[in-house]
């Protein structure tokens, strides 16, 4: 039987403007809303992550995020 879908868990976040046009791009594409592709994204996080560039992505945001806010 099917896990029932329900959306259990609710929190404000901050995204950049960059990713928040790239999830509503996604969840457009997908049929879903963005709430429905974040928890897709996440639940599927191990087996759609390239874990040969995920460290090296990483690495490069976290050095301009501090300039990225200002």
């Amino acid at each position: 039987m099917p896990k029932r879908f329900r959306l259990t868990r609710r929190f404000p976040v901050a995204m950049t403007e960059d990713g928040y046009r790239r999830l509503r791009r996604f969840s457009q594409e997908a049929g879903l809303d963005e709430g429905e592709a974040l928890s897709f994204l996440f639940e599927n996080f191990d087996s759609i992550l390239d874990e040969e560039t995920f460290g090296i992505k990483l690495r490069a945001f976290n050095s301009e995020l501090e300039a990225r806010k200002r």
